[in-house]
Protein backbone atom coordinates (compact mmCIF):
# COMPACT_ATOMS: atom_id res chain seq x y z
CA UNK A 1 0.00 0.00 0.00
CA UNK A 2 2.72 2.37 0.69
CA UNK A 3 4.59 1.67 -2.44
CA UNK A 4 0.94 2.50 -4.37
CA UNK A 5 0.90 5.90 -2.49
CA UNK A 6 4.71 6.82 -2.74
CA UNK A 7 4.13 6.17 -7.18
CA UNK A 8 0.66 8.08 -7.00
CA UNK A 9 2.44 11.01 -5.39
CA UNK A 10 5.41 11.25 -7.77
CA UNK A 11 3.01 10.59 -10.44
CA UNK A 12 0.74 13.81 -8.53
CA UNK A 13 3.85 16.01 -8.19
CA UNK A 14 5.54 14.82 -11.77
CA UNK A 15 1.96 16.11 -13.25
CA UNK A 16 1.74 19.66 -11.22
CA UNK A 17 5.32 20.15 -12.44
CA UNK A 18 4.44 19.93 -16.07
CA UNK A 19 1.38 22.11 -16.11
CA UNK A 20 3.22 24.46 -14.05
CA UNK A 21 6.11 24.59 -16.88
CA UNK A 22 2.87 24.59 -19.37
CA UNK A 23 1.33 27.87 -17.70
CA UNK A 24 4.06 29.67 -17.66
CA UNK A 25 5.46 28.60 -20.86
CA UNK A 26 2.87 30.47 -22.91
CA UNK A 27 4.19 33.73 -24.42
CA UNK A 28 0.69 35.31 -25.26
CA UNK A 29 -1.51 35.84 -22.37
CA UNK A 30 -4.64 36.47 -24.42
CA UNK A 31 -4.68 32.84 -25.03
CA UNK A 32 -4.74 31.25 -22.20
CA UNK A 33 -8.97 30.68 -21.55
CA UNK A 34 -10.85 30.70 -18.20
CA UNK A 35 -8.84 32.53 -15.75
CA UNK A 36 -5.79 34.63 -16.22
CA UNK A 37 -2.40 33.27 -15.48
CA UNK A 38 -2.09 33.99 -11.93
CA UNK A 39 -5.21 31.96 -11.21
CA UNK A 40 -3.73 29.38 -12.98
CA UNK A 41 -0.65 29.47 -10.98
CA UNK A 42 -2.15 29.64 -7.94
CA UNK A 43 -4.83 26.88 -8.46
CA UNK A 44 -2.15 24.78 -9.66
CA UNK A 45 0.05 25.06 -6.65
CA UNK A 46 -2.40 24.88 -4.10
CA UNK A 47 -5.20 22.18 -4.89
CA UNK A 48 -3.32 19.15 -5.62
CA UNK A 49 -3.93 17.36 -9.31
CA UNK A 50 -7.54 19.47 -9.72
CA UNK A 51 -5.32 22.52 -10.45
CA UNK A 52 -3.13 20.87 -12.72
CA UNK A 53 -5.74 18.65 -14.57
CA UNK A 54 -7.86 21.93 -14.43
CA UNK A 55 -5.30 23.36 -16.59
CA UNK A 56 -4.83 21.07 -18.87
CA UNK A 57 -8.52 20.65 -19.87
CA UNK A 58 -9.82 24.10 -19.49
CA UNK A 59 -7.23 26.48 -19.27
CA UNK A 60 -4.38 25.56 -22.02
CA UNK A 61 -4.60 27.01 -25.06
CA UNK A 62 -6.24 25.17 -27.92
CA UNK A 63 -3.88 24.25 -31.06
CA UNK A 64 -3.60 25.82 -33.75
CA UNK A 65 -5.30 23.13 -36.75
CA UNK A 66 -3.45 23.19 -39.72
CA UNK A 67 -4.97 25.08 -42.68
CA UNK A 68 -8.08 22.95 -43.70
CA UNK A 69 -8.47 20.70 -40.51
CA UNK A 70 -11.58 21.73 -40.12
CA UNK A 71 -13.12 20.93 -43.67
CA UNK A 72 -14.72 17.50 -44.47
CA UNK A 73 -12.60 15.27 -46.83
CA UNK A 74 -15.09 13.71 -49.26
CA UNK A 75 -15.12 9.62 -49.17
CA UNK A 76 -12.88 7.35 -51.07
CA UNK A 77 -9.34 6.79 -51.46
CA UNK A 78 -6.81 10.12 -50.75
CA UNK A 79 -4.71 11.23 -53.60
CA UNK A 80 -1.12 10.25 -53.02
CA UNK A 81 0.82 13.14 -52.67
CA UNK A 82 3.92 13.74 -55.94
CA UNK A 83 6.76 11.95 -54.50
CA UNK A 84 10.49 13.22 -54.93
CA UNK A 85 12.24 11.47 -57.88
CA UNK A 86 16.08 10.20 -57.60
CA UNK A 87 17.68 11.84 -60.16
CA UNK A 88 18.09 8.77 -62.54
CA UNK A 89 14.23 8.38 -62.31
CA UNK A 90 13.84 11.85 -63.29
CA UNK A 91 13.47 12.39 -67.75
CA UNK A 92 14.08 16.39 -67.24
CA UNK A 93 17.48 15.56 -65.49
CA UNK A 94 18.40 13.08 -68.13
CA UNK A 95 17.59 15.61 -70.66
CA UNK A 96 19.75 18.28 -69.11
CA UNK A 97 22.60 15.74 -68.81
CA UNK A 98 22.40 15.15 -72.61
CA UNK A 99 22.73 18.95 -73.47
CA UNK A 100 25.49 20.16 -71.01
CA UNK A 101 28.50 20.79 -72.43
CA UNK A 102 32.23 20.73 -70.94
CA UNK A 103 34.27 24.08 -70.86
CA UNK A 104 37.23 24.23 -72.47
CA UNK A 105 39.15 23.96 -69.18
CA UNK A 106 37.49 20.79 -68.20
CA UNK A 107 38.35 19.12 -71.92
CA UNK A 108 42.00 19.64 -71.33
CA UNK A 109 41.90 18.13 -67.65
CA UNK A 110 39.68 15.35 -69.34
CA UNK A 111 42.50 14.68 -72.10
CA UNK A 112 45.37 15.57 -69.87
CA UNK A 113 44.01 12.66 -66.99
CA UNK A 114 42.82 10.29 -69.94
CA UNK A 115 47.19 10.37 -71.20
CA UNK A 116 48.26 10.09 -68.15
CA UNK A 117 46.38 7.01 -67.45
CA UNK A 118 47.57 5.78 -71.05
CA UNK A 119 50.83 6.29 -69.71
CA UNK A 120 50.49 4.73 -66.90
CA UNK A 121 48.80 1.20 -68.43
CA UNK A 122 51.63 1.54 -70.70
CA UNK A 123 54.43 1.64 -68.08
CA UNK A 124 53.10 -1.29 -66.37
CA UNK A 125 53.06 -3.43 -68.94
CA UNK A 126 56.11 -3.24 -70.03
CA UNK A 127 57.99 -6.04 -68.62
CA UNK A 128 60.92 -4.37 -66.04
CA UNK A 129 64.70 -4.94 -67.40
CA UNK A 130 66.02 -7.94 -66.22
CA UNK A 131 62.78 -10.08 -66.38
CA UNK A 132 61.77 -12.96 -68.87
CA UNK A 133 58.35 -12.11 -70.03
Amino acid sequence: MFRVAVVLALASVLLTALALISCLSVTDRREIRGAPRTVWVLAILLIPLGGAIGWFLLGRPRPALPPGAGRRRPAGPRPEPPRPRAPDDDPEFLRSLDHRTLSADEERSLRKWEEDLRRRDEERRRPEPGTDG
